[in-house]
């Protein structure tokens, strides 16, 4: 991922849809600032431990534009050739609803989310219960539960 130097001491990462600091706010929720949330699994520093984690950096991934962290964390054998995203929508916040396994001892798990955006000024609202998997050691996102 490319970074430049901005002003004072913060990076600004520059796969993104907007200047996002390495000092600003991390997208996923979780409260931390960006470099030290899910800018490290972005960046390939550090590996995230739980399903959850992983799903709230795919979420900042979105937030950010950065397609091949998208890539990387999906499972190899539902991962798409590419990825595109839509530079007119701005992901603007995300809810956990409930969680299954996806642990640091488990194999697979689940994450049900609610993530709100906007897009040509409207707002929007993707719910998703996703299903992640280790491979190779690493979670990874797997696919979509179908609507129940």
């Amino acid at each position: 991922m490319a970074y430049s130097e901005a002003a004072g001491d913060a990076r600004v990462n520059e796969r993104h849809n907007g200047p996002v600091a390495t000092r600003d706010e991390c997208p996923c929720g979780l409260g931390g600032r960006y470099d030290g949330c899910c800018g490290r699994y972005h960046r390939g520093d550090d590996d995230p431990p739980t399903a959850e984690l992983l799903m709230r950096s795919r979420y900042s991934a979105f937030a950010v534009g950065d397609c091949g962290y998208l890539l990387t964390s999906w499972h190899p054998t539902t991962r798409p050739r590419r990825v595109r995203l839509d530079e007119r929508q701005r992901w603007t916040r995300l809810e956990i609803l409930d969680r299954t396994g996806g642990g640091l001892f488990d194999r697979d798990g689940t994450v049900a989310f609610r993530a709100h955006y906007t897009l040509a000024g409207r707002p929007g609202v993707l719910v998703e219960h996703g299903r992640f998997a280790r491979d190779d050691g690493h979670w990874r996102y797997l696919d979509a539960l179908p609507d129940r």
